[in-house]
């Protein structure tokens, strides 16, 4: 019995510990507003936005409902490149994705702290993307939440 009892409190410190590796930004418009703020951000910061997925809207295409959610995915070769070339298996991470969401009501934007994106991989813990990606995902957030 013992060995499930340690099996199942590390499994639940994993899972706990993995909410740390995510940041969330409360956005003062709607989810489509925030998300259309966002990609706005990204091509006047000279990146591309890739895809928009529309996660409650598949919900709905297959009668089934979901809170508003919305992933937004983005990048810059010149950023994405680099990581890829340390380790290919970055590009299961780049491009860069934000998830805005709603709340209860507040709209969110979420995403993965670009360490914990890189975490396992072989990829330079001084390697100059990493905070320049920081960086992007830091600003591009902030301004779609205005």
């Amino acid at each position: 019995m013992k060995p499930f009892i340690l099996a199942g409190l590390l499994i639940m410190t994993s899972v706990s510990a993995s909410f740390a590796d995510f940041i969330d930004v409360k956005a003062s418009g709607t989810v489509a507003e925030t998300a259309d703020k966002l990609a706005a951000a990204v091509e006047n910061a000279g990146a591309t936005v890739f895809a928009r997925v529309p996660h409650s809207k598949g919900a709905m295409s297959v009668d089934m409902e979901l809170q508003d959610a919305e992933l937004v995915i983005f990048g810059n070769p010149k950023l994405g490149t680099p990581a890829l070339q340390q380790d290919i298996r970055a590009g299961l991470f780049v491009p860069l994705r934000v998830l805005v969401h709603d709340v209860d009501g507040q709209t969110m934007l979420t995403y993965e702290m670009v360490d914990a994106m890189f975490d396992g991989l072989n990829i330079a813990e001084d390697a100059a993307f990493r905070g320049a990606m920081t960086g992007a995902l830091e600003k591009l957030t902030g301004a779609a939440a205005e």
